[in-house]
């Protein structure tokens, strides 16, 4: 069980993280869009029938012709400027409704999902990662931005809490699984590639590590942490959360460093940061010191 003095820190946390992902910058995921783009345009093209399958002697089919309208549609929406997460909203729920079975569709709810949380509108966040997810099980971006956001907006009192905790675990490690296998965009250098890649990754760690931390699973919590702050995508709440992992385990200094890290990085949680810097300072004075051998 937690200590009590825990008990206060994980209120704290838990409001603190509300407040924090409602006022996040643009989305961690954003930074892939492109190279999620390409491979849900990949993804669309079936592969031609092998030799003995099934289907191979029925009448040839014509090629879908091709709607002007909705080729307009689309390109009128995958123009819009990255920050538009309005006008993202009015024409991708616009497209989705007049073609629900588009092939450009996986593609507009993966925006969506990314707009809404910019938008802070949390519930149709949910609402649209789940369409994308139908249409493409290995959106990263999608993937990465829904694990990552529940363990930081979920209410420990709620009854559902387990089972989404336990969605957002799966979310992240199958991100994890289809990062290695992604392919370059031919729009991305190798260095933005690789630099997306990173950051994906970090991001994936982060919820992990924020997911374990929510189960009381502090040395699995840290691992995740550790490999989340190892990027220039570090925020406070990871540090926050690491301090508070060492802390569990008795490594006094090792949180004191931690919460100091988080002190550094401008915003709310900065005064919370240096009382807790400043509370594990006095709990690795008060420790004993190892014995000698």
């Amino acid at each position: 069980m937690m200590r009590s003095e825990n008990g206060t820190a994980m209120r704290i946390i838990s409001a603190a993280l509300v407040a924090f992902v409602l006022v996040a910058p643009v989305s961690r995921s954003q930074q892939s869009q492109q190279q999620t783009t390409s491979q849900q345009q990949g993804q669309q093209q079936q592969p031609p029938a092998k030799p003995g399958e099934p289907g191979l002697s029925a009448p040839a089919q014509e090629a879908p012709k091709v709607d002007p309208e909705e080729e307009k549609a689309y390109k009128d929406f995958a123009a819009l400027k990255n920050d538009d997460y309005d006008k993202q909203i009015q024409l991708g729920e616009d497209f989705v409704k007049k073609y629900p079975n588009s092939k450009y569709d996986e593609f507009v709810y993966s925006h969506l999902t990314n707009a809404y949380f910019n938008k802070q509108q949390i519930d149709n966040m949910y609402a649209a990662g789940d369409k994308a997810l139908g249409l493409n099980p290995d959106d990263v971006t999608v993937l990465v931005l829904i694990g990552w956001v529940i363990p930081h907006s979920i209410n420990p009192n709620d009854v559902e809490s387990d089972r989404r905790l336990a969605k957002a675990e799966t979310y992240e490690k199958h991100a994890l699984e289809v990062i290695p296998t992604l392919q370059k965009p031919d729009t991305m250098t190798d260095d933005q590639f690789t630099t997306a890649k990173a950051k994906e990754t970090a991001t994936a760690h982060s919820g992990l590590g924020l997911i374990y931390f929510r189960e009381q699973k502090y040395e699995d919590s840290l691992k995740e942490i550790q490999q989340s702050t190892t990027s220039d995508q570090n925020d406070p709440v990871d540090f926050f959360i690491m301090g508070i992992d060492l802390d569990n385990l008795k490594r006094y200094g090792d949180a004191q460093n931690a919460f100091q890290k988080c002190a550094q990085i401008p915003g709310g949680m900065q005064d919370r940061c240096k009382q807790q810097a400043d509370k594990e300072k006095a709990n690795a004075a008060s420790q004993p010191a190892p014995k000698q051998p």
